[in-house]
């Protein structure tokens, strides 16, 4: 399933996603100065793709609907609710608008005892948590020499590879005693039908991350898999909650 999963199985007006987004809590949506809500767009769609997973999108004839997981300002949880789409040839289904439960009983649209619950990414709360007595170990040959994860090492540092494995050593220490002062700094995403965790690995300033390392739990240590772009890592973490981190950031 491609990450337009969501955008195959509806058309999705722009101006309804813009909508969304001022209708839930308040939260930047875009990375940087820019304002294209892509945050929330990588959002709905792997929430869709979770939903369906799960079989918690509610259909019938008329309708469809899934719980985004998201909530407005006073707390209601907020609803996709979709109709069938009238224009030949196109998705079957049209984005209506994004609802509370109380808006779509109201209107007539659905009753609420029908309304589908929200995606579920975790069963233990444990997993959420970086075990500090745990050691990591980075998995280097993947790191610094798939070209894919190469490129997303600053470029100042991509061809010194012997200081570079030293630096991230030192990243590495350096994340742990972060996540001993505040465990916060170990933030969870879900991948792949399980809960992995990202640090931050600061390789051109101590203070500044550059990367973020995936890392998830064995026996007895957690093996560093890959490092992925701060923009990434966000886009990850933000699917289970928006990360409560001083260094991951839109």
């Amino acid at each position: 399933m491609g990450l337009s999963e969501l955008y195959d199985y509806a058309y999705c007006p722009q101006y309804v996603i813009e909508y969304l987004k001022g209708m839930c809590l308040p939260e930047k949506w875009s990375f940087g100065d820019r304002d294209d809500n892509s945050i929330l767009k990588s959002y709905l769609e792997h929430t869709f793709r979770k939903i369906r997973e799960e079989g918690k999108l509610y259909e019938t004839d008329s309708y469809a609907v899934f719980h985004t997981g998201l909530f407005t300002k006073n707390y209601q949880e907020i609803y996709a609710y979709f109709e069938i789409n009238i224009n030949p040839g196109a998705q079957k289904w049209y984005l209506k608008g994004f609802y509370t439960a109380y808006a779509l009983n109201k209107n007539n649209r659905i009753d609420r005892n029908n309304l589908p619950g929200r995606a579920n990414y975790f069963e233990d709360p444990a997993l959420l948590v970086f075990n500090t007595n745990y050691d990591i170990e980075p998995q280097f040959d993947h790191i610094l020499d798939n070209p894919e994860n190469k490129e997303r090492i600053p470029e100042n540092l991509r061809d010194k590879p012997y200081n570079l494995r030293a630096l991230f050593e030192g990243a590495i220490k350096q994340a742990k005693h972060m996540i001993d002062a505040n465990y916060k700094t170990a933030v969870p995403q879900y991948y792949n039908g399980g809960i992995q965790l990202l640090i931050p690995i600061c390789l051109n300033d101590e203070q500044k991350p550059d990367l973020a390392l995936v890392v998830s739990k064995g026996e007895g240590v957690y093996y560093g898999h890959t490092c992925l772009t701060l923009e990434m890592a966000y886009n990850n973490a933000r699917l289970i909650a928006r990360p409560d981190s001083s260094w991951l950031a839109p």
